[in-house]
């Protein structure tokens, strides 16, 4: 970590600089208010846990801002005007080499995740700002931040609106406005399928989505064209809706190494994107989800957690002789209690293979050569293959960036054309989407190749065709803009009737949608058995009210011309309409009639 984070500088203020923390439940609007004390200062620079969330607050600075005055930096994205005094970055990727004024990091909580938390703890003991530090995050950090940073101004913030339990709820009853949340993408497809079936439709929402697709759903969402949302836990991360219920359909989750029960607070992180300002919000299960347990719907409602016990740490001070020192500078035990290491990261494990590799052990000689190493070890899984193929790429940009100074450009040229393609079902796209994440990180580090700029705008050209296809892919899927039209006023309280209408053809309309053919008495619709049918069924029942009783006065009125009888089989014509069929009555000349 370099030293210009570090204590107060006299060319702003005398005065120490200060390190304060906003921590409390969702919805208490520390995140507005880190923005607010932000832009009070000349320069900051904001780091958040999501590129989503990193991307989206970009987005509300340039609008307050403008363009030239705002940055954007994270693993994948590098908008930096030579003018930049704001920055708004993913943790991982802030400036830390740049003075600011302010420096904030947001869900400083996450210091406690074994994975992701030696970065989010790096911050906390070392980034700051020369006038004003602000963490942002969840009261269980409290104890441990005032041991690890003597001295910090806490301040403790309730939330807007309240947070109540319902119990257990069938999916098939869920209120709209619900967020339904798993914990695999499996699980989300398969409820995303019921509620498409039984509720007319869903945005979809996963942590995997690129920022585009999941703002175009997000947008089917607060655009009303859907009712319900089904979602990763990724939404328990600041991602800001009209949600009035979230219902989790698991209380457990694969944590990368085994499955666990969540955590309360993971649970009270989640529940609470139900409400939103002052609107209160309520919580539950669904699903195969049993109810949870009274402990635990109460210390949710009342966000009472017990408190972090540790953070997990990792060494930045590091050691770059040469590959074999720089591991054991990353593996050096914590200094402080309450600090303890972490999983194993997948940049350490990284260079830990590529350590193997005898051409890299030869070539990775000095401080020069090791430094550059531990860059391209930073490189992020983001395909998560489960084989070699990640330390292999990894192996030949080192090997080109030693030799050649810069990556190839026939090589960035022929990964991102290969990605562009937009056939395939969703999972393709996602892996594809993947694939065009790496090129994104690659190009963005603008001292690995000659044409950065270029390769950025490609790589993000790309990214945005593959995000458009996946987004139509989830929609064609699991939205039936049809059936959600219909269940809204099959289910309003408004006394309206539905908009029908019956063309002269015989096909129904109702509100503007076609749910089949009347051919005499009968409506025939287009859908197989099932829930779509019988909302399509009930819907014709409304919507033909009118239209049958007109129907039986025009057979009254007509002619006997128009009626005729198959000898063949028995049946009623009413001109060219099969009506029924004689049947077998009290007598031979009092036929019974069969109506179909």
């Amino acid at each position: 970590m370099k030293g210009a984070f570090h204590g107060t500088s006299s060319s702003y203020h005398t005065m120490p600089a200060s390190i304060r923390a906003a921590l409390g439940p969702t919805n208490t609007g520390k995140t507005h208010y880190a923005l607010t004390r932000m832009m009070a200062h000349a320069s900051g620079i904001i780091g958040f846990p999501l590129r989503l969330l990193a991307r989206e607050n970009y987005e509300r600075l340039v609008k307050i801002k403008g363009e030239r005055s705002v940055a954007l930096i994270t693993g994948e994205e590098k908008i930096v005007p030579p003018g930049a005094r704001w920055f708004s970055c993913t943790v991982e990727a802030m400036p830390l080499d740049r003075k600011a004024e302010f420096v904030a990091i947001d869900e400083i909580q996450l210091a406690s995740d074994p994975d992701r938390g030696h970065i989010f703890t790096d911050r906390l003991l070392h980034a700051r700002g020369t006038v004003e530090t602000l963490f942002l995050g969840a009261e269980t950090i409290r104890p441990l931040l005032q041991k690890l940073v003597p001295g910090i101004e806490i301040d403790i913030r309730t939330r807007l609106s309240s947070l109540a339990s319902t119990g257990h709820t069938k999916l098939s009853r869920l209120p709209p406005r619900s967020a339904i949340v798993a914990f695999s993408m499996s699980e989300v497809y398969a409820l995303a399928e019921v509620i498409r079936r039984r509720r007319g439709g869903c945005a979809v929402i996963m942590g995997q989505l690129s920022p585009r697709t999941r703002n175009a759903q997000v947008e089917l969402y607060q655009n009303r064209e859907v009712d319900y949302l089904v979602a990763t836990d990724a939404i328990g991360m600041g991602l800001n809706m009209d949600v009035d219920h979230v219902a989790l359909a698991q209380l457990s989750k694969f944590d990368g190494t085994v499955p666990r029960p969540l955590f309360p607070q993971e649970i009270a992180q989640i529940a609470g994107r139900a409400g939103r300002g002052m609107k209160d919000g309520t919580f539950g299960t669904t699903a195969d989800c049993p109810p949870m347990s009274s402990a635990l719907v109460e210390a949710v409602e009342q966000h009472r957690f017990d408190p972090i016990q540790r953070l997990y740490w990792r060494n930045h001070e590091l050691d770059f002789t040469n590959p074999a020192n720089l591991l054991k500078s990353l593996t050096r035990p914590p200094p402080l209690r309450g600090l303890t290491a972490g999983r194993v990261a997948s940049d350490v494990t990284t260079l830990e293979s590529l350590m193997l590799d005898p051409d890299i052990r030869e070539s990775a000689r000095g401080k020069r050569a090791t430094a550059l190493l531990w860059d391209v070890c930073q490189i992020p899984d983001f395909r998560k293959l489960g084989d070699d193929s990640h330390t292999r790429l990894c192996a030949r940009l080192y090997m080109h960036l030693l030799k050649e100074g810069a990556v190839p450009a026939n090589w960035m040229e022929g990964h991102i054309r290969g990605l562009a393609k937009t056939e395939g079902d969703i999972d393709t796209l996602m892996h594809r989407l993947t694939g065009v994440r790496v090129c994104s990180y690659v190009a963005a580090r603008t001292e690995w190749s000659r044409h950065s700029t270029m390769w950025q705008e490609r790589a993000r050209e790309v990214e945005d065709l593959l995000s458009d296809a996946l987004h139509e892919r989830l929609t064609a899927r699991f939205v039936d803009r049809r059936a959600t039209t219909l269940l809204r006023r099959l289910d309003s309280d408004s006394d309206r009737s539905l908009l029908s209408a019956v063309k002269p053809d015989g096909e129904v309309l109702v509100e503007g949608h076609s749910i089949g053919r009347i051919r005499g008495f009968t409506l025939e619709t287009d859908v197989a058995a099932g829930p779509d049918r019988q909302i399509i069924l009930r819907a014709g029942r409304k919507a033909l009210l009118h239209e049958i009783p007109r129907r039986i006065r025009l057979l009254q009125d007509a002619p006997d011309t128009s009626l005729r009888l198959d000898a063949t089989n028995g049946e009623l014509f009413w001109e060219d309409t099969r009506l029924g069929r004689l049947a077998a009555g009290p007598s031979l000349l009092r036929p019974a009639i069969q109506l179909f």
